[in-house]
């Protein structure tokens, strides 16, 4: 690696008395969506502009920044908008040997006693290879501002480019900016400027007219972090001898929703043999797990979720060890199910729902997007062929669509699930077909859309915060609706947990729904978790949080009523199914039929009660070990203590540490 200039170059050597500007296209799926421009002047002074629009959203930044020697900020300025429309105005400075700061959500100072780099709270990938030059340059290392450490480690070089203009790139990892690392390409010449972020997956911004190398680029990154996840894989799967005795648990019964008396649990082969009074004799195990009173549960169901290596760690971390993916990079998700299965990374069982979204200047890029009745069918084939359960319709399927792709996809076996097309209404999709809905806001648009409501824009959060308040529970408009989705028995997915803190918090404020956690994670994360990106000012926040409650309310009328619900997130692993769950309880749904939710429906609607989701002979060993009962407690699905997936060992505390999370709960003892 050449050495690193000095501030005063650090035009990056781009621009000795001249303004340089760097181009970059941004890339999601493989289509053009958005744009950052980096002008580095004669004076030093960078200025950035970066704008994206996907699946009808995306933010707006201008950043203003200036650097020291060292290479770290000197000051930075940030402006804009976030994806879901807050405003950004983000301000950092160094006079006097003192550090100043302020954002939406936090405003302070700090002395500097040694080098220090800020960390933006919203930061374009500029500001990424700002960290990872000034690190470099500092060994590795830096203290945070305004807190914890960031790192940085060059992963792997390389040469990409047709003949003759060939680039010279690196790959370097940032740590310590959130729960996994953030990556950047670099070029490996004079001052390192930014080539390319890629999202494994899913976006790319990459150098103007260097688009082609994306998927080589990809897969090399890919290649990086595969070393890494098959290390913490190694370290952390335990493959237990078997037979294995899960000694004196309080067992899980669905049918009661309640713990049982004390019970040995007997597993080989990955399954569960038995299940006797606890203290009974049967053959010498070869591994013995002190259950110690605890309650042994099945292992959970995340059913909404969007998989990525280290969310799949996490899943594993919080007891999930079934996941149902609703919608992804087909050939990445294929990849990670195979390394999941293969040992190569740790993660659960992941049921896949086949994405199929329709042509419009609003589209989701993944998995089909389709501009035919006939493309979707060919969707449907394609997923049916490779043994998936059901498909996702999304926002710009045109309205008229829905109910022939979901006839044949009927035809094909397949379930039926998804967010309501733009310019319909979840009644009508239920009618025609829908086995399934995602995500509260989806029914409230139900009653509180107009006709012309363009639901592919943020259109479709903001206009629930705003209107939901005023919907009577009691009116016929909403008994009747209720009552069609217990007849239909229409699952339905809320995702309450991903809404909360959109409607709920203040910045500056702990997001709600991460709030029980919070002390546990790293500090980067603790900060990041204080920004709301939706816009709730101007009285907004009071207006949301009456709608809230209401649309809390409608899904306790739903489970009265007998509308069948699992638990989903679209959010943090782990995490945010715990809080679902505990948002069910809030909403009227006993704690011991939240468990149930989570595990009995959650197999039942993912299609493999028959295999997991309850604690019986034959069945599946996907267990978790819980200190306190859930059933009365629910807030105690937090304390996984320890996890059996396919009989093998899993200890939460190690995985959280591993992430940088402090333990929530000892591991129960092992014996062998």
């Amino acid at each position: 690696m050449k050495r690193l200039l000095t501030a005063a170059a650090l035009a990056f050597a781009l621009a000795a008395h001249a303004d340089t500007t760097l181009d970059y296209d941004i890339l999601h799926f493989g289509k053009k969506s958005g744009a950052q421009k980096t002008v580095v002047q004669d004076d030093g002074r960078v200025r950035v502009t970066y704008s994206y629009r996907d699946n009808g959203r995306g933010p707006d930044i201008e950043e203003d920044m200036r650097l020291l020697p060292d290479g770290s900020f000197r000051s930075y300025r940030q402006t804009g908008r976030t994806t879901y429309g807050a405003a950004l105005d983000e301000r950092f400075s160094i006079a006097g040997g003192r550090a100043s700061w302020q954002s939406p959500a936090e405003r302070g100072r700090q002395a500097l006693e040694g080098p220090a780099i800020y960390l933006p709270s919203y930061g374009s990938p500029e500001t990424h290879a700002v960290i990872v030059r000034a690190t470099q340059k500092a060994g590795g290392r830096l203290a945070a501002l305004p807190g914890g450490e960031l790192r940085s480690e060059k992963l792997k070089d390389a040469r990409v480019g047709p003949a003759g203009r060939e680039r010279e790139v690196a790959l370097y990892a940032i740590l310590g900016a959130g729960l996994q690392p953030d990556y950047v390409w670099l070029e490996q010449a004079e001052g390192m400027p930014l080539f390319a972020s890629i999202s494994v997956g899913g976006s790319h911004l990459v150098r103007a007219g260097w688009e082609g190398v994306t998927h080589e680029l990809e897969r090399l990154q890919r290649e990086a972090e595969a070393g890494w996840l098959a290390e913490l894989a190694g370290k952390h799967t335990h493959a237990l001898p078997q037979p294995i005795l899960i000694r004196n648990v309080r067992v899980f019964d669905a049918s009661t929703r309640a713990l049982g008396e004390p019970a040995d649990v007997y597993v080989n082969d990955g399954r569960i043999a038995s299940i006797q009074p606890a203290g009974s004799t049967a053959r010498d195990p070869a591994t013995v797990i002190d259950g110690a009173g605890r309650a042994l549960l099945p292992g959970l169901f995340d059913m909404h979720t969007h998989e990525d290596a280290w969310n799949a760690a996490l899943q594993i971390a919080g007891g999930v060890t079934t996941s149902r993916d609703m919608g992804n990079d087909n050939d990445q998700l294929a990849v990670l199910m195979t390394d999941i299965a293969a040992g190569r990374a740790v993660g659960p069982h992941i049921e896949p729902a086949g994405f199929i979204e329709g042509e419009s200047p609003f589209s989701a890029r993944g998995g089909f997007v389709v501009a035919s009745i006939a493309e979707a069918e060919h969707a449907v084939d394609w997923y049916a062929q490779r043994g998936f359960r059901q498909v996702k319709l999304y926002n710009s399927i045109k309205p008229e669509w829905a109910q022939p792709i979901a006839s044949y996809a009927h035809q094909r076996g397949l379930r039926v699930s998804g967010h309501v097309p733009a310019f319909s209404r979840s009644e009508r999709v239920v009618r025609e077909g829908y086995d399934e809905l995602q995500h509260i806001n989806q029914l409230m648009l139900n009653f509180v859309s107009d006709p012309d409501t363009d639901s592919r824009t943020i259109v479709r959060f903001n206009l629930v915060g705003a209107r939901a308040k005023d919907l009577d529970l009691d009116s016929p408009a909403v008994r009747d609706f209720i009552a069609l989705l217990a007849e239909r028995q229409t699952v339905i997915d809320a995702t309450l947990a991903t809404f909360e803190g959109t409607w709920n918090q203040k910045p500056g404020d702990m997001d709600p729904s991460l709030a029980a956690v919070a002390d546990h994670v790293p500090f980067a994360t603790q900060r990041a978790w204080r920004n709301n990106s939706t816009d709730v000012s101007g009285g907004k926040l009071e207006t949301y949080r009456a709608s809230w409650q209401r649309m809390l309310e409608f899904v306790g009328r739903l489970h009265a009523a007998g509308v069948p619900l699992v638990a989903g997130t679209d959010s943090l692993a782990g995490f945010m199914l715990h809080r679902e769950l505990e948002l069910y309880v809030q909403a009227g749904i006993p704690p011991g039929e939240a468990v149930r939710i989570a595990t009995e429906n959650g197999a039942r609607y993912a299609g493999v009660l028959a295999d997991r989701g309850t604690v019986e002979r034959g069945k599946r060993a996907d267990l978790i070990l819980v200190d306190g009962d859930p059933t009365r407690n629910i807030s105690d699905i937090r304390r996984v203590s320890y996890v059996l997936k396919d009989g093998v060992g899993y200890a939460p505390a190690d995985l959280y540490e591993a992430f940088g999370i402090r333990r929530f709960v000892d591991p129960p003892a092992i014996s062998r």
